[in-house]
């Protein structure tokens, strides 16, 4: 898969959560513009979205849709956007995919002086995605 970074499998220890207005049109973009897998979704009976994950390399994000009335969904009520950098393998072939696909570009690859190259999205409720080379190694 193209942008795909790191080693699959394992479980990260850290997932960014976000919750959308509109969870599922979410999922499609971020699968198909962004290239993410979708690893598990659930919904209710009401047809929202109450948990979903979505995996990229060796990362998740989890995701659902606002109004389902859940703790977090309370307590994120008046939340704004969040940013999230993630890990890949290629940035130019990443942002031809997230550009065929009318993802809002805010900046194109560009190299940075950390030595990363990276691009930036917005997706369609305004959470900023970062897509880059840079991969600090964690040292336990």
């Amino acid at each position: 898969m193209i942008g795909m970074a790191g080693t699959s499998g394992g479980r990260p220890s850290i997932y960014p959560a976000l919750l959308y207005a509109d969870a599922t049109a979410a999922i499609k973009q971020l699968t198909e513009a962004f290239g993410f897998t979708e690893l598990a979704v659930y919904e209710g009976e009401d047809g929202l979205v109450s948990h979903a994950e979505l995996v990229q390399g060796n990362g998740a994000v989890m995701l659902g849709s606002k109004g389902t009335g859940s703790a977090y969904d309370k307590v994120m009520k008046d939340a704004g956007p969040a940013g999230v950098y993630v890990v890949v393998d290629d940035v130019d072939a990443h942002h031809r995919r997230a550009v065929a696909h009318g993802a809002e570009i805010l900046m194109p690859p560009t190299d940075q002086d950390y030595g990363s190259r990276d691009y930036m999205a917005r997706d369609a409720e305004g959470n900023v995605w970062s897509f880059g080379t840079y991969a600090p190694e964690i040292r336990a």
